[in-house]
Formats: C-alpha cells, sequence, structure tokens
C-alpha cells in the first residue's frame, strides 16, 4: 500500500470535474507536495497524515473568473445605480482611501471572504497590482492579477509609459513575490477607457512577455453605444482589430455581444466571465451563456467586486446563473452539473489554467475543498450537484486546501489571524467618514 505526505480519507462524495464529470463514493485522494498524487477507494492509499472526509463532499476548489478582491472595502457604498452611476460613486471613493497599502488591506479582506467560502483561484483586477497580489498570497489565494492601464493617470497616478514599463516587469515581480503559481496578465480596463493605439500597445507588451489579457467587455447597452458613437465598432471588433484578440483574452461580463462578436470570440478562442449578481444588480442585462457556450465560448463564473455585488459568494452565483437559465429558456436547460463545471474546471479552461487546476486528477494542483454535509439543508441527498448548486452555501465548505496546503481548518484561516485584520480595516475605514455619499 503506497504512503503519501498527506491524506484526504473516506471522503463521502468525491467530485472529480473530469472529462467524465466522475463522482466516487467512499473514495480518498494521496497528496504529495502541492500536487495529487492518488485517487482511490477508502483503505487503499495511507498518509504520513490524514484529514477524515467522513460526512463530507469533497471537490476542486472554486474558480472566480472576475473580481475586484480590493473593493471589500466599498461593499454598499454604490447603491440603487447603474453602472454608469456605480462608476461615478466608486471611483470618487477610491480617490479618497485608496493607496497601495490600503488595496492590500482590502485584497486581504477579499481573499480570506473567497477563501472561506470555497474559492481557490481568483482573476482579480485592481490597481496597485503589486500590492493586491502580496496580500492575496499572504493568506494562501491562487491569485492572479496584473497590471492595469487606463488612457488617463488613475487614482495610482501613473502615467502611460510608467504602465507599460511596470508591465515588462510583472512576470518577474510575479516570480519574486512567489505563492501559488499563476500565469501572467495585463489588465486594460474597457474599450471606453482605453484607446485603440493603447490597446495596440498592450497587445504587443502582452506578446513580449507571454501574458494573457482581462478587460471588461460589453457589460451594458450604455457602453457598447458609447464605443459604437465614438469608433463606429463594437467593443470586441476594436479589441480584435487592436490585437488583444490575438492573444488569450477573457471578457468580464460580456452581457451584450453580438453576432458577429461571438463568432470573433469563437474564432479567436476567447473566454467570458459571467457575472449574474453583478449584472442584475446593476440592470446590466443577461448574458445569454447558453448561447454563448453551444457556439465555443469558454464560460466561467465570477463575483465581480464588492462593490457593485456585496459579496464574493461563488454558490450564489452558480445558483443566480442556473436560475437565470431557467427563466429565460426553461427549466430543463438548466444543467445543475454543468452550472458546478462552469465554477471549477470551465473556470480554469476560460483562464488558460486547466492543465494544473479545476478538477480532482493525478497531476494537479492540490486545490480543494471540503463541505459538511451535517447540515438540515443538506440531507438527504437525492441529487448530488443539485444539492450543491440549489441548496449549499459558503458557510457549509469546512476546510480549503490550495497547492497541497490547508489554508481554512474549520472555517478559520490558518494564514492570519482575523481579529487583526479586522481592526485594521475599521482603523482604515475611519477614512471615509468625510467623504459624503
Amino acid at each position: 500500500m503506497n504512503t503519501y505526505d498527506f491524506v484526504i480519507d473516506n471522503a463521502s462524495f468525491l467530485i472529480t470535474c473530469d472529462s467524465t464529470n466522475s463522482v466516487f463514493k467512499n473514495y480518498s485522494i494521496g497528496i504529495n507536495g502541492k500536487t495529487i498524487a492518488a485517487i482511490a477507494p477508502s483503505g487503499e492509499i495511507n498518509g504520513t497524515r490524514r484529514y477524515d472526509a467522513q460526512g463530507k463532499i469533497v471537490a476542486p476548489g472554486l474558480i472566480n473568473t472576475h473580481t475586484h478582491l480590493a473593493m471589500t472595502l466599498l461593499r454598499g457604498w454604490a447603491e440603487g445605480v447603474n453602472l454608469q452611476g456605480f462608476l461615478e460613486r466608486v471611483w470618487a471613493a477610491e480617490g479618497a482611501i485608496m493607496d497601495g497599502a490600503t488595496a492590500k488591506l482590502g485584497t486581504t479582506l477579499g481573499a480570506l471572504e473567497a477563501l472561506l467560502g470555497g474559492t481557490t483561484t481568483a482573476l482579480d483586477m485592481y490597481l496597485f497590482p503589486e500590492s493586491t497580489h502580496r496580500g492575496a498570497v499572504e493568506v494562501g489565494l491562487r491569485h492572479i492579477g496584473g497590471p492595469i492601464f487606463f488612457d488617463f493617470p488613475g487614482l495610482d497616478g501613473m502615467q502611460w509609459n510608467e504602465r507599460i514599463d511596470f508591465a515588462k516587469k510583472w512576470p518577474a515581480i510575479l516570480t519574486e513575490i512567489g505563492g501559488p503559481a499563476v500565469p501572467s496578465y495585463l489588465m486594460p480596463h474597457a474599450t471606453y477607457t482605453c484607446s485603440p493605439e493603447h490597446l495596440a500597445e498592450i497587445a504587443e507588451i502582452a506578446r513580449e512577455t507571454a501574458s494573457s489579457i482581462h478587460i471588461h467587455a460589453s457589460e451594458n447597452e450604455n457602453e457598447n453605444k458609447e464605443v459604437q458613437e465614438k469608433y463606429g465598432k463594437t467593443p470586441t471588433q476594436i479589441l480584435d482589430i487592436s490585437g488583444v484578440l490575438g492573444r488569450h483574452t477573457v471578457y468580464g461580463h460580456g452581457v451584450h455581444l453580438t453576432e458577429g462578436d461571438i463568432s470573433t470570440l469563437v474564432s479567436r478562442s476567447g473566454a467570458v466571465a459571467h457575472c449574474p449578481g453583478s449584472n442584475l444588480k446593476l440592470a446590466s442585462g443577461i448574458a445569454d451563456i447558453t448561447t454563448y457556450r453551444d457556439r465555443g465560448v469558454k464560460v466561467g463564473l465570477g463575483t465581480d467586486g464588492c462593490s457593485s455585488s456585496n459579496d464574493l459568494d461563488m454558490w450564489s452565483v452558480m445558483r443566480l446563473a442556473a436560475h437565470l437559465i431557467s427563466h429565460t429558456e426553461g427549466p430543463e436547460r438548466v444543467s445543475a452539473s454543468e452550472i458546478f463545471r462552469m465554477a471549477t474546471i470551465e473556470g480554469a479552461r476560460a483562464l488558460g489554467i486547466d492543465e494544473s487546476t479545476g478538477s480532482l486528477e493525478v497531476g494537479k494542483s492540490a486545490d480543494i475543498i471540503a463541505i459538511d454535509t451535517n447540515a438540515p439543508h443538506l440531507i438527504p441527498i437525492h441529487n448530488l450537484f443539485a444539492q450543491l448548486i440549489f441548496a449549499a452555501g459558503r458557510d457549509d465548505v469546512c476546510d480549503v486546501w490550495v497547492d497541497g496546503e490547508q489554508v481554512i481548518e474549520n472555517r478559520r484561516s490558518t494564514r492570519i489571524d482575523f481579529s487583526v485584520l479586522r481592526r485594521d480595516v475599521e482603523e482604515r475605514m475611519n477614512a471615509l467618514t468625510s467623504l459624503k455619499k
């Protein structure tokens, strides 16, 4: 009998999210270092250390394909507004309180919230990316950040040439900071805040640094109208002409894509981060993700930032995504297992990291969550995936591993003292008291 560094033993259910969506009962996972080394029936593998998963559902960590973690500090700040009103309020607040240290603090808080809810990977767009990445890595999140681009200086005060110089250094900065391995991403904000000429320059830097690109695109109809009036093209057409879609590109939202946009995205192997909670709250619309997926667009799920969606709860995102399909297309079109895959392996595929995470398979990173079924709302289990999508919640996640390290144990961080983090956040937020809503 083989012995491994660590064994998650005797899981009541083991969800793999592999190519056949295998689900096993009474199974165990052997882990060596950061990697899954074995998956076998309980009793067939031993470990130097052991976690008893009896009564637990063991599954891949969730993947949030679009968020702004530092915006945890602005939760509830921009209510009762659409996207344009939201941006006005939030940018004013950010100008009052945000610097590198504050962005790191907010990201640490957001990363902890994400991990406690079972999210192990997040694609996170925010200013001061070196600071935010350090904050997320300290908590143990697999955090994909990257340089942000606006035509104007923005609250970080960076001029365009400084943004370009910083982007060229980003892969080396990732190596220096360390933490769970992540790809390099560049993050222009949107086609209405970055000119086509600047987007072309970003595309060239992405090619030089072997980076992917993440950008807001077609989030609401007003955005499409603004870009069309200014350039005579859709955001997707601008991104294609500028060369951005020549790199692996992930759209934040992608709610209002034309037939031509969808065809272009498919031909360029682009992806969409579907954020149903934020889109509904800001009245941005409902993305037709069934059509996107049927046509070949890779689709993951995202929460957006806490100042637009108010939380980082991927379980509510899954539920909303399912309900929206039922509302627009009929309940027979909803597949709970496919929704769960969009939050795991399909999210990883959207981000270009499916070779290393997103499913529980030998050779992949040990990014794993345990869900405690010892709760009235989780028994009995007639349909496992329906139970997860329509009944389970983030409070049911009890233990979380990233790269084989247990970063959440019995619903508490193993990395940081929450009481200290809470004190630091409350002290910093006193700076907001003079800013009127």
